[in-house]
């Protein structure tokens, strides 16, 4: 198994005809993703060639979902038209939508993900990598080739330590990586994933990656120890930043020491979080769990 993206998933890209898009979707079709679409209403009707593979492209989500049963849409369209885009998805009941773009003002943030939370839609993002499940299918740009298939789960504000953690665990494998975003607003949280985690038989651990800034961290700590049994290994960047200084992501500012690495590290050891100063430590404890 994995969390919210399978090889059974059926996959639209607004914004497919693009350049990211068009970069992405052949990543993705390489990895094996099950890409049945592009929306564009400009360009409806017409099919994309990538190598081997014609894609066509609808005029709506919700044409393009009655024509393929789609039920995932990763969406690379710019930051001015982002609200709309997921506002639409939504509004076509897609299951889940992936929202690559950054630069999202945070009011139109706030205001699709509320409708999309009302009308049953996960959103994962904005200013996200998307997630991976290895082997089976790749919404976004996680890189495909840096890992395999395995038994640990993965969470992460950052794209970058996604991508550090997956490749110094290559040996052991993910079943799904999740790239949740670091925006003060996203539409899928720690919690979210840890909860999904924890109810998939076929995570065995799971990597939880955080940053300073905002209480999310700590919060999670909390769901741990309230609700998780599996092992859970951590690691915050930012041991080393300026206090009340934007560091990174929108949401990375500290206040006093509310929001420091060193607050947060805290709150997830007492939850009984190992919780590594590095990246590479952190592999480090992970492989630790995992021998013990």
């Amino acid at each position: 198994m994995a969390i919210h993206l399978t090889k059974e998933s059926k996959i639209l890209v607004q914004g497919m005809t693009g350049g990211e898009g068009m970069k992405h979707t052949r990543r993705m079709l390489a990895a094996g993703t099950n890409v049945v679409g592009g929306v564009n209403p400009r360009k409806a009707g017409r099919t994309v060639d990538f190598d081997d593979r014609q894609v066509p492209v609808f005029g709506s989500v919700a044409e393009g979902m009655d024509a393929t049963g789609a039920d995932v849409t990763v969406v690379f369209v710019p930051p001015a038209f982002t609200k709309a885009a997921v506002t639409e998805a939504a509004d076509a009941g897609i299951g889940l939508a992936v929202v690559i773009t950054e630069g999202v003002p945070v009011h139109d943030s706030v205001a699709f993900l509320a409708h999309a939370r009302r009308r049953g839609t996960r959103v994962i993002g904005p200013n996200c990598p998307g997630l991976i499940s290895p082997g089976q299918s790749n919404a976004g740009i996680i890189p495909a080739d840096i890992t395999k298939p395995g038994r640990i789960g993965l969470v992460s504000k950052s794209g970058t330590l996604t991508y550090q953690l997956m490749y110094e665990l290559r040996d052991i494998g993910f079943s799904t990586c999740v790239g949740i975003g670091g925006d003060p607003v996203v539409g899928t949280t720690h919690i979210d994933c840890l909860a999904a985690f924890q109810d998939d038989p076929d995570t065995d651990l799971i990597v939880l990656i955080g940053e300073i800034g905002g209480d999310a961290e700590e919060r999670a700590a909390a769901y741990i120890r309230d609700h998780v049994t599996k092992p859970v290994v951590g690691y915050i960047a930012g041991f080393t930043a300026p206090e009340g200084r934007t560091m990174g992501h929108a949401g990375a500012i500290v206040s006093g020491s509310s929001g420091t690495a060193r607050a947060k590290q805290q709150a997830l050891e007492a939850a009984g979080v190992r919780v590594g100063r590095t990246p590479t430590e952190t592999a480090r404890q992970v492989l630790a769990v995992l021998d013990a």
